[in-house]
């Protein structure tokens, strides 16, 4: 299976070297329809998808700081920002968002009322998705953080 899930309470540290694997990443620079592809342990796939529950979070009913949060994921994963729609439902309720990339996207939804938000990022090619964790953590500082990952688009080994 190609998720897996982890918990983190927010005094434990999170090392990105936890998280990921420590792999190098070999992206194609030509310009064939895999050019943007992560290859590794001998599979190729279109990007890492992670799916980010935040528990017990603050901030989540600022838009000014969720903005500026998704501003920084982007910077942080190394992906370009193509454009970032953000919407508050009302003062002091939710806010979500999306941040369109070139290498995909990232998105939110808060629930300040149970201090809870809903992340996904994606990205494709040399990106890294896990070092947006330390960013959210500062701007949100949640009590726990669950991360599930899926590898999209995989492909089929004997292509």
């Amino acid at each position: 299976m190609n998720q897996q899930s982890k918990m983190f309470d927010s005094a434990e540290i999170v090392e990105l070297s936890e998280l990921s694997q420590p792999v190098a990443h070999e992206v194609s620079q030509d310009n064939s329809d895999l050019s943007h592809f992560v290859h590794e342990h001998a599979i190729s796939y279109a990007g890492r998808h992670l799916i980010i529950d935040l528990y017990g979070g603050r901030n989540l009913d600022k838009i000014e700081v969720v903005g500026a949060t998704l501003r920084e994921a982007v910077v942080a994963a190394g992906a370009t920002l193509l454009n970032l729609d953000l919407h508050h439902f009302a003062e002091n309720n939710g806010v979500s968002g999306v941040a369109v990339l070139a290498e995909s996207h990232m998105s939110i939804h808060t629930w300040p009322e149970a201090g809870y938000a809903a992340l996904d990022i994606f990205v494709c090619g040399d990106c890294d998705p896990y070092r947006v964790l330390p960013i959210l953590k500062a701007a949100f500082q949640p009590e726990h953080i669950q991360i599930n990952e899926l590898k999209r688009g995989i492909l089929p080994t004997n292509r």
